[in-house]
C-alpha cells in the first residue's frame, strides 16, 4: 500500500515540475535572443491602436551581464546640439540607447531630478513624480540597476545609495499596480521597467494609446512586468539598437497622425538618453 501511494506522490511532483517547466519555456519561447542576458520580442497589442502596426517592443536586459549609462549633453558637450539615439549610441559605443526622460524648456534639464555621479543635471525633486531609475551603487550589496517608488523610498535614501539617478512619471508600481488615471490623450511611448526577475525591460510603442490602455496590455503580456515609468511621448519617444547582426530603431509620432498623416520618420535630437554597454 506504501508503495502505490508513494508512486502517486511521485507522480503528482513529476507532472508539477512539467507544468512549471512548460510555463518557464513558454515564456521564454517569446523572447529571440540578441546575446547572452539580452533579448527582445516584437508583441502585437491585443488592443489595436488608431495608427501604425500596433506592435510594442521590448527588450529584456540582464543587468548582471550589461551596464548602464546615463549620457547627458549637459556633461559631456554643453555647448554642442542633443543628438539622436543612434547618434548617441554610434559616438558612445552603446550596444541601446533610449530616452532617458522628458526634458524642460532649456533642452537640456530632465523635468524630474537626474544625477550622474558629481553632475547634477537638475537639482529638484518633483513633487508628483513617483518612479526613480537607480544604478551604479555606492555600495557592492546593492543591486545593479533598480526601478524604486518613491512613495516608498524617498529619493533622499536612493540618491544616498546610488551615483546615477533619474525621477520620471510612475506607469506602474511595484508589485503590477497600475497608476495612471483613464484619459482621452493617446501618444507614441518609450518607457522603461523591470521584470519580477530583476531584468530591465526597455520599451516602446510606436503606435498611440492611452496610457491607460498600454499599461493593461503591458501587464498582460508573457513579460513578468513588476513596475515601470514614462520615459518620453510623441515623436520625440525614440529607442535604437544595433548589436550582433540586430538593428533596431523605433521613432515616435504625433498623437494626431492618424488623421493629418505621418508626421515625419526621422529621430529626433534629445539631451539625454539611457544606454547600455556589456560589462567584462
Amino acid at each position: 500500500m506504501w508503495k502505490k501511494a508513494w508512486l502517486i506522490k511521485t507522480s503528482m511532483i513529476v507532472i508539477l515540475i512539467s507544468v512549471l517547466i512548460s510555463d518557464s519555456t513558454g515564456q521564454d519561447s517569446v523572447w529571440k535572443q540578441i546575446d547572452d542576458g539580452l533579448h527582445y520580442c516584437d508583441f502585437s497589442a491585443p488592443a489595436k491602436s488608431t495608427a501604425g502596426d500596433s506592435k510594442i517592443l521590448v527588450v529584456r536586459i540582464d543587468p548582471k551581464l550589461y551596464a548602464f549609462r546615463l549620457l547627458s549633453i549637459s556633461e559631456l558637450s554643453p555647448h554642442s546640439p542633443s543628438l539622436t539615439v543612434k547618434e548617441w549610441a554610434d559616438k558612445y559605443k552603446l550596444i541601446a540607447a533610449i530616452n532617458a526622460g522628458m526634458f524642460q524648456t532649456d533642452l537640456k534639464s530632465n523635468v524630474g531630478y537626474m544625477k550622474n555621479y558629481s553632475h547634477i543635471n537638475n537639482p529638484r525633486f518633483h513633487r508628483t513624480y513617483s518612479s526613480a531609475l537607480a544604478f551604479n551603487p555606492r555600495k557592492g550589496d546593492l543591486p545593479p540597476v533598480m526601478v524604486f517608488d518613491t512613495d516608498v523610498k524617498h529619493m533622499k535614501e536612493i540618491v544616498a545609495e546610488y551615483h546615477t539617478v533619474i525621477q520620471n512619471l510612475r506607469l506602474v508600481k511595484r508589485p503590477r499596480s497600475e497608476r495612471w488615471a483613464q484619459q482621452e490623450k493617446r501618444w507614441s511611448e518609450a518607457a522603461l521597467g523591470q521584470d519580477q526577475d530583476g531584468n530591465i525591460l526597455l520599451i516602446f510603442s510606436g503606435s498611440p494609446y492611452t496610457m491607460h490602455e498600454l499599461i493593461k496590455i503591458l501587464l498582460a503580456l508573457p513579460i513578468k512586468l513588476d513596475c515601470a515609468m514614462h520615459l518620453e511621448g510623441g515623436p520625440a519617444a525614440s529607442f535604437y539598437l544595433r548589436y550582433n547582426t540586430i538593428e533596431l530603431t523605433r521613432v515616435g509620432r504625433h498623437e494626431l497622425s492618424s488623421l493629418v498623416g505621418e508626421m515625419g520618420n526621422e529621430l529626433l535630437p534629445i539631451p539625454n538618453v539611457i544606454g547600455i554597454t556589456k560589462k567584462n
